[in-house]
C-alpha cells in the first residue's frame, strides 16, 4: 500500500530512495540502503523487512539488483503478498510484484531509477512518479521529493497519505534519513523537514562527522 522510488545520480555517485503510503511509518518499513550496497524498497500488503536487508547484502556481495531480487524472492513462500525493488552500486535495477498485490500495483523503470507501488489510484501513479523524477532538476534528494509530489497529484495511494520518507546516501557524506511517521500532510511535512535538515547549522554540522570516505573525521564544529 505504497509508492516508492529508488534512484542513482551518476554525476555525484549518490543513491537515494523516497516513499509514501496511506499507513504509518513508511520509512521504517520500506527504505534501506548504504553507499556500498545500494538501496532497496520492500513493501506490499504483508511486507518483509528481511527482504530489504537481504537484497542489500547480496548486492554488496556482488549480485546485480536483478539477480539479488530474484534470489531473495524465490526463497520466500509468502512472496505473493509482497513487493520488492532494488538498485545496486552500479545503478542497475530489479523489481518484483507478488501476484496477490492489491491493485493498482506494479513497477516502472528507466536508467538508474525504479518505481514500485501497490494499492494505487491507478497505473498512472507509477508513470507520474517516474516522469516527475525525470523532469525535475537539482540534487537527487529534490528530484526524489518531486517524484513523490507527482505521484500524489496523479492519485497516489487510494486511501490518501499518512507517512513519507527520504533516504540519501553517498561515500562522501553522512546519510540523510528523514521520516514523517504520521501526518495529515506527510509530503509537505517531509519537504519542510528536508529544508531544515539541509540548511543552517544542522547542515553545516554534517560536514564535520564521519563518512565512508573519511571514517574517522572529527573536525571541530562551533555554532
Amino acid at each position: 500500500m505504497t509508492i516508492s522510488i529508488l534512484a542513482f545520480d551518476e554525476k555525484t555517485s549518490t543513491y537515494g530512495g523516497a516513499a509514501t503510503t496511506g499507513s504509518l511509518c513508511v520509512g521504517g518499513w520500506v527504505l534501506r540502503g548504504d553507499a556500498e550496497s545500494g538501496v532497496s524498497a520492500s513493501q506490499g500488503s504483508l511486507p518483509s523487512t528481511f527482504w530489504g536487508t537481504d537484497v542489500l547484502a547480496r548486492m554488496r556481495g556482488g549480485d546485480s539488483a536483478a539477480v539479488a531480487v530474484d534470489t531473495v524472492v524465490a526463497a520466500d513462500p509468502g512472496r505473493a503478498e509482497r513487493q520488492l525493488s532494488a538498485l545496486d552500486p552500479t545503478g542497475g535495477t530489479g523489481a518484483f510484484t507478488g501476484q496477490n498485490s492489491l491493485g493498482a500495483a506494479g513497477t516502472r523503470s528507466a536508467t538508474h531509477v525504479v518505481v514500485a507501488g501497490n494499492l494505487l489510484a491507478s497505473d498512472k501513479v507509477l508513470e507520474a512518479c517516474l516522469a516527475g523524477f525525470q523532469a525535475a532538476e537539482g540534487a537527487l534528494d529534490l528530484r526524489l521529493l518531486a517524484a513523490l509530489d507527482a505521484a500524489a497529484h496523479a492519485g497516489g495511494d487510494r486511501r490518501g497519505l499518512l507517512s513519507a520518507a527520504l533516504l540519501v546516501v553517498a561515500r562522501d557524506r553522512p546519510p540523510l534519513t528523514l521520516r514523517i511517521d504520521h501526518s495529515d500532510t506527510p509530503l509537505s511535512a517531509l519537504s519542510d523537514l528536508h529544508r531544515r535538515a539541509t540548511q543552517g547549522d544542522y547542515a553545516r554540522w554534517t560536514a564535520h562527522v564521519p563518512t565512508l570516505d573519511d571514517p574517522t573525521r572529527a573536525k571541530p564544529f562551533a555554532t
